[in-house]
């Protein structure tokens, strides 16, 4: 098993440190790997930029302008949450970047697995506009990459941020190339992600939105990937498995309202890379979205990459939240009534 991390000191040039989406995310993400001993054991790859063109495959131009334009005013802001500043450009390059040579890495054999370290973060940009704290949304530029120039015709994407991530999800609502599941709070920012949200056209039923009330947790988690999750991305066999990874579920995060603990992301996290080494040939990679409790965040990326060198996710140094978790279960069975997976039994033979 051979895991690859990708990350540049370019990210850093995009911060306002009094912003939680700061440089001082991936400064803490790389004491925390560090001191946990696992670098010597992880392939660090040379990190490059993303090109126009391979940007344009999942944005209108006028995202691509608007980013490099106002970068160049210095600091400005977008919108009341996403910021610019002079560095911003070249940071959200390498960072759409680093998630290409994440999965050229995996795709090609060079690798087994791999974990984009990547800021500012992607899934709420949509095609036709940045939003959320995210300027180029990473992941789905990557999967446009796999497609165009790989080989690949079918990738599931699994969102485990706290946040819907509207920005992938507009990318592929209509292209049933791509399984987009996201599991994320209900209500919160940016108020997508319902569950009759099931995509269209060719992509009819290849949406699958798993939204959960305030105070869900490990538990609950577990249920909708066991029951829910897991099965329809086993009855669409990708020969991809990509991951918005945002830890911002985490109960120590000041943005999100779920109560998931480091051991309850790390155990998710197993899950898909068990189901990619049955389905795929081990082919998952990670890339980092949301997470602003830097402990949490620091120690969820450690647990996570213990569990792609296929290792124990070791202690978890905060513990559990503490507290009790709501019944989800109208949550399963409002999927199961509705969307086009359960109608065609994908979903309820697994159960």
């Amino acid at each position: 098993m051979s895991t690859a991390i990708i990350t540049s000191p370019l990210h850093a040039a995009h911060d306002d440190p009094e912003h939680v989406e700061q440089a001082g995310r991936l400064a803490a993400i790389n004491a925390a790997i560090d001191q946990s001993g696992l670098r010597p054991d992880l392939w660090e790859l040379t990190p490059r930029a993303a090109t126009s063109e391979q940007i344009l495959a999942a944005h209108h131009p006028r995202v691509l302008e608007v980013v490099r334009r106002l970068s160049g005013r210095g600091a400005v802001w977008l919108d009341q949450d996403t910021y610019l500043t002079a560095g911003s450009f070249d940071a959200a390059c390498m960072a759409a970047g680093g998630a290409i040579q994440a999965v050229e890495a995996v795709v090609s054999g060079q690798v087994t697995n791999a974990f984009a370290l990547v800021r500012p973060p992607g899934h709420h940009a949509t095609p036709m506009r940045s939003m959320g704290f995210c300027l180029f949304n990473n992941i789905a530029i990557a999967a446009h990459h796999a497609f165009n120039q790989l080989g690949i015709s079918r990738i599931a994407i699994v969102d485990y941020d706290v946040h819907h991530g509207n920005g992938t999800q507009d990318c592929f609502y209509d292209d049933g190339r791509v399984l987009y599941c996201s599991t994320h709070a209900s209500p919160l920012y940016p108020e997508t992600g319902e569950a009759h949200e099931h995509g269209h056209e060719s992509g009819y039923g290849t949406t699958l939105n798993l939204p959960l009330p305030h105070g869900a947790g490990d538990l609950g988690l577990f249920q909708v990937y066991d029951q829910l999750l897991l099965p329809a991305i086993c009855d669409f066999v990708p020969q991809l498995i990509l991951v918005s990874a945002g830890f911002d579920g985490h109960w120590a995060d000041p943005l999100g309202p779920l109560t998931l603990s480091v051991n309850g992301y790390a155990a998710l996290t197993r899950r898909l890379v068990d189901l990619a080494r049955e389905i795929c040939g081990g082919r998952i990679v990670l890339v980092l979205e949301g997470g602003y409790d830097l402990p949490a965040l620091s120690a969820c990326v450690v647990a996570a990459l213990r569990v792609l060198l296929s290792r124990d996710h070791g202690p978890d140094p905060l513990g559990p939240s503490g507290v009790s978790e709501p019944d989800i279960t109208h949550v399963i069975e409002a999927v199961r009534e509705r969307h086009p997976l359960a109608q065609a039994r994908s979903i309820n033979r697994w159960v």
